[in-house]
């Protein structure tokens, strides 16, 4: 961790727990961030995995005053479009990319791959840590943020849209459940907490029902 101090990074940014931890913690380490990568789906105008709508991209740029660039993608050329974000940033001064996964290692090794075309260090604040842990680190640093998407098949639908506190998550781990969500069971979408300069504020649209998946639409 010592050997990055300083050195300048872009985060891939979902909007989710584990990114705001991962920023959070490269921040603290002494990083110095450039600016955030969130993947845009452009079948649905919305993030990838997390749902952030436009309006609330621009939010959440506004309240970490950090400039997010969106990787706008379809899901055939997620790969290329992200590799060809990773060399922009670069040539702005990145050095180092810091990610959010914790123990997948298909995720861990997709990253790593990324990185090593467009010359970045790859970096994983939260690597191998225990999920359980890192759940309630998220929530006891003071970070808010409510549960977005369901994977109806792995968790009951009465979760979305509960705020994740740490009642939630154990009340997620005892419906059978991975506590953190990190097999997909559950995404958040984080709100406040020490990183932003003001809590965002955004408005719940619907609840939506699309089939294996449960989605808290969010403007």
């Amino acid at each position: 961790m010592n050997s990055l101090h300083g050195k300048k990074f872009v985060a891939s940014y979902s909007g989710g727990k584990d990114s705001a931890l991962a920023l959070h913690r490269a921040l603290r380490a002494g990083l110095v961030p450039l600016g955030l990568l969130t993947t845009y789906n452009t079948d649905m105008n919305r993030s990838w995995f997390h749902g952030m709508s436009d309006a609330t991209i621009e939010k959440v740029s506004t309240s970490l005053a950090l400039p997010i660039t969106l990787v706008k993608t379809s899901g055939e050329l997620y790969h290329e479009n992200f590799e060809r974000a990773l060399f922009d940033a670069k040539s702005r001064g990145a050095e180092v990319c810091v990610f959010g996964d914790i123990d997948i290692e298909d995720h861990l090794q997709w990253c790593i791959a990324r990185c090593e075309v467009a010359g970045l260090i790859p970096h994983f604040p939260l690597w191998k840590e225990d999920r359980k842990k890192l759940v309630y680190e998220f929530i006891d640093s003071g970070f808010s943020a409510i549960i977005t998407v369901l994977d109806t098949t792995r968790i009951p639908r009465e979760f979305l849209g509960k705020i994740l506190t740490r009642e939630t998550a154990e009340a997620i781990e005892k419906s059978g459940a991975d506590i953190c969500g990190e097999n997909g069971e559950y995404h958040t979408f984080t709100f406040d907490g020490p990183i932003f300069q003001h809590k965002i504020d955004f408005p719940i649209i619907e609840k939506l029902d699309l089939g294996r998946l449960a989605v808290l639409n969010i403007g």
